[in-house]
């Protein structure tokens, strides 16, 4: 097996995970809380990836990226350098292409908590920031967790987006996905075969976590 591209891709899949965390609980706090007539519009963004081929999304990224547009010039203008084909590329991409995977269980996790709960918290004087560490977060921490080991899961097997940005570039963006196709390219069908049957058992590991986590999460919540 290719542990350079097994370990790119972890560092990537660790990478996006972090920052979708950060960004996924402003943003599902948001889609969960806010009234907005138009608060659909957002949810359909964020949720487009689920259905996008990922090569279209990767080419749009690609070009958004690129020196011809504003968000390329001005990352270029700073770091001399473009993003496309580097692993900050991959990196932004990773993070666009997963955000529905952490934001969405994120949300269903806010809206399973009880209202009455969140109320109480501020007429005893909590403030929103408080009520949200003291009480909302730690109420749906399964669906917190569920988001982010799906996002980092996700990041794992990516490879159409991948390849749209960071090409194939050994040590720099050829991840495990890539490295498979690269094998199985070769021919080399018993190198692909077992890091295909890793990667298999790390999806399998990965899912049986997340459903025993809510079922022990749901259980404790049920005897509380």
């Amino acid at each position: 097996m290719n542990w350079e591209a097994i370990a790119l891709s972890l560092k990537l899949a660790i990478c996006a995970a972090g920052i979708l965390l950060a960004v996924g609980l402003p943003v599902a706090y948001w889609l969960t809380f806010s009234k907005w007539r138009l608060k659909f519009l957002v949810e359909a963004i964020v949720a487009l990836p689920l259905v996008l081929p990922p090569t279209v999304l990767g080419y749009y990224i690609l070009v958004g990226l690129g020196p011809r547009h504003f968000a390329g010039r001005i990352w270029q203008s700073l770091f001399g350098h473009t993003l496309p084909f580097t692993f900050g590329g991959l990196l932004v991409a990773s993070v666009l292409y997963s955000l529905p995977f952490a934001v969405q269980p994120i949300s269903a996790g806010f809206e399973a908590v009880d209202r009455r709960l969140i109320e109480a918290s501020w007429t005893l004087g909590g403030s929103r920031l408080a009520t949200f560490f003291r009480v909302l977060l730690p109420l749906s921490s399964a669906g917190a967790v569920t988001g982010i080991v799906l996002s980092f899961a996700h990041t794992i097997g990516e490879f159409g987006v991948v390849l749209m940005v960071g090409g194939n570039i050994p040590g720099v963006t050829r991840t495990v996905s890539i490295d498979i196709y690269d094998q199985v390219q070769a021919a080399n069908y018993d190198v692909a075969n077992r890091t295909a049957l890793a990667l298999l058992l790390f999806s399998f590991l990965v899912l049986a976590t997340i459903y025993g986590t809510n079922r022990r999460a749901l259980s404790l919540w049920r005897r509380v």
